[in-house]
């Protein structure tokens, strides 16, 4: 996969560009992706598209599109990962929702939306140019120079919003940052939701469960827990299946290369293909 740094004028909204050749098939492979508590965009360019399902006993799931806007998620979403496709995105920053495509990070969340619901045609243009190419450099800068030309000239995010974001860990005072944003709890809490998509408490979870999954700990789950600002082992416990569907061992035992994509085989006689009732197990 290649990665690109983001210019400057798309810096305070975009975190990262990226762009990947197409892998081999492997039917049957979805993804359990767990929250990061960043969006993304991202694009297909060959298949059908992004098919999506409830939960991982789900058998057929639902096409949206090629082109897809994601929300911060609060629980994991599964994908299906086994159709070879090319592809090219980006990792979005707060803000970037209603910069980059006149809505709020909040009407986003735990969802996927076709781009061609916020852009229109523009959505379908660029899927085809990014398409005709095979150069993954070329498809970034073809990404970038699209998002610029969405680009509406509002700052990222408001300043209260963007101090309490410099300051908010795992274990903040929500009320703290409250009080040093210079605005009722009520309105803090609009702005920020409108920012990242959540409130405050709420994403401090996800940045709790991201120290988690990141942990370099030495030890057992007690020593990680309070590592990762829970009170107890029994506090992450309950935290880790709330927002993965997992145990933390559970986790451990399906982490490959990836601490947030994890691989997980299709219940038997699944039926992916949109168009006819073909088993591809």
């Amino acid at each position: 996969m290649l990665s690109a740094p983001t210019t400057a004028a798309l810096q305070p909204f975009v975190e990262l560009f990226w762009a990947r050749a197409a892998q081999p098939a492997r039917a049957g492979l979805r993804e359990r992706v767990l929250p990061s508590g960043r969006p993304h965009l991202a694009l297909r360019l060959d298949g059908a598209g992004l098919r999506l399902y409830a939960d991982e006993h789900d058998r057929d799931g639902r096409l949206i599109a090629n082109a897809v806007v994601a929300g911060v998620r609060t629980r994991p979403y599964f994908k299906d990962a086994g159709e070879p496709s090319r592809s090219v995105g980006a990792v979005l920053r707060p803000g970037a929702a209603r910069a980059l495509f006149g809505c709020s990070a909040a009407v986003l969340v735990d969802r996927h939306v076709a781009l061609g619901e916020l852009w229109g045609d523009e959505a379908d243009l660029l899927q085809q140019r990014l398409a005709q190419t095979t150069d993954t450099a070329r498809q970034i800068e073809l990404l970038q120079a699209a998002l610029l030309h969405r680009l509406r000239p509002i700052r990222a995010v408001p300043a209260p919003i963007a101090e309490a974001l410099a300051a908010v860990t795992a274990d903040s005072d929500i009320a703290a940052l409250v009080r040093a944003g210079g605005c009722s709890h009520k309105h803090f809490v609009a702005l920020f939701r409108d920012a990242i998509g959540l409130p405050p408490k709420r994403y401090a979870r996800v940045l709790r469960l991201q120290r988690t999954l990141q942990s370099q700990t030495e030890g057992g789950w007690s020593e990680r827990a309070l590592d990762a600002g829970y009170s107890d082992q029994a506090h992450l416990q309950r935290e880790f299946r709330a927002l993965t569907g997992l145990t933390p061992q559970g986790w451990r035992r399906a982490l490959t290369e990836s601490t947030h994509h994890l691989a997980e085989a299709a219940p038997a006689n699944f039926v992916q293909d949109p168009t006819a009732d073909t088993p591809l197990t």
